[in-house]
């Protein structure tokens, strides 16, 4: 017999808030352990070596099981196991380490479930237990509550959020500084060439956005700053410099760090299409580039 487990199901919801879901600790214990246990509270970080712990309750008996991430590729894939608990300390009886593939589907996401163990005995043992039925089960779980986060037009929004290990405070200073923000804006392999920014309610960032070979011109134009909590801005871009989207971010003391939410509605195309672009998983990099900046502060 394989070391591996595996199976593929078809989830009713944008792969964004399929990996949310998998990512955001408050949203984890909705969904996590198939009823009626349940999940208790949830400790995440997406960092290669961080926790990824979750409390749980099966039966009346509450119950830990501390692992780490190994990786976490943006709405893509995310991987963890029970082999290392936080430090790199090593488990003496490690069980499994699981992978998470996501891929856009017509109906919503390919969701794609791996779990690999250390030897084939275990991985029988892990099936008598009853794996199919219980992640399985968990599997319809985590679509039916992914739907259940779409809220409002759903077809032209997308959502970006990361927990960061900083306070609001050093996160808000990132964004607000011109010369930080300068530092990290844009995906992996990207830089900023400003040509004029004042960063006040009302203020604009004009600026070109420099990658794979190629220019991108930007413009924000802010509207709400309240410090720490919340700022707004208007995204224009390409030789025509239209109006792209609308774009609100928030800041929300999570876990000792900040939760950082870039909710964005999209004005001339829907989120699939955006989707294909590799929008979200910009997003979500140009977000890992904040958190290391504001980390440092």
């Amino acid at each position: 017999m394989s070391t591996d487990l595996t199976f593929t199901r078809i989830l009713p919801a944008p792969r964004d808030l399929v990996w949310a879901c998998w990512t955001d600790p408050k949203l984890v214990t909705e969904w996590f352990m198939p009823k009626p246990h349940r999940a208790l509270s949830a400790e995440i970080d997406l960092r290669p070596g961080g926790a990824f712990i979750v409390e749980m309750e099966v039966n009346g008996n509450v119950m830990k099981n501390p692992g780490v991430v190994l990786e976490a590729v943006p709405a893509r894939r995310f991987v963890f196991t029970d082999t290392y608990e936080p430090g790199w300390k090593p488990n003496p009886e490690p069980f499994m380490t699981a992978i998470i593939d996501l891929a856009d589907h017509e109906d919503g996401t390919e969701y794609t479930v791996t779990v690999r163990h250390r030897n084939a005995e275990a991985a029988e043992r892990h099936k008598d237990m009853g794996f199919f039925d219980g992640w399985g089960t968990v599997a319809d779980q985590l679509g039916a509550f992914a739907v259940a986060q779409q809220g409002p037009k759903p077809e032209h929004e997308m959502v970006v959020t990361r927990q960061m290990d900083a306070t609001p405070a050093q996160v808000w200073q990132a964004w607000t500084d011109p010369e930080l923000l300068q530092s990290w804006w844009g995906p992996a392999g990207y830089h900023c060439e400003t040509e004029e920014i004042d960063l006040r309610p009302g203020g604009r960032w004009r600026f070109t956005m420099v990658g794979d070979g190629q220019r991108f011109p930007n413009l924000h134009e802010f509207g709400e700053m309240v410090p720490e909590k919340r700022l707004t801005y208007r995204l224009s871009g390409f030789d025509d410099m239209r109006h792209h989207a609308d774009v609100v971010v928030t800041f929300a003391p999570e876990n000792g760090g900040t939760r950082v939410t870039l909710h964005m509605t999209m004005v001339d195309m829907k989120t699939a299409d955006a989707r294909k672009f590799g929008a979200l998983e910009k997003g979500y990099e140009t977000l890992s580039k904040l958190a290391e900046t504001a980390r440092t502060l």
